[in-house]
C-alpha cells in the first residue's frame, strides 16, 4: 500500500470518527466542536458536506456571540 492510499484511508477514518462524535448535535454545535478539536474550516466542510465559506461564517458568528 503506498503512502497516498494510507493517507486517504486515515482521512476517511478521521471523518467517520468526527461524524460519530457530533451526529446528535445541531450544525452550529458540530462546527464549534470540530473547530475546538483542531479541524480547519475546509475539513469541517468536508465532514459535514457543506461549504468552507458556510463554516467560516458560522465560526465568525460563534466568536461574536461568545463572551470576551
Amino acid at each position: 500500500m503506498n503512502n497516498d492510499k494510507i493517507i486517504e484511508e486515515l482521512r476517511n477514518i478521521k471523518k467517520l470518527l468526527a461524524l460519530s462524535l457530533v451526529k446528535e448535535q445541531s450544525q452550529v454545535e458540530q462546527i464549534e466542536f470540530l473547530s475546538n478539536v483542531g479541524f480547519q474550516p475546509k475539513e469541517i466542510a468536508e465532514v459535514l458536506n457543506t461549504s468552507a465559506n458556510s463554516v467560516r461564517v458560522t465560526l465568525s458568528r460563534i466568536r461574536k456571540k461568545s463572551p470576551k
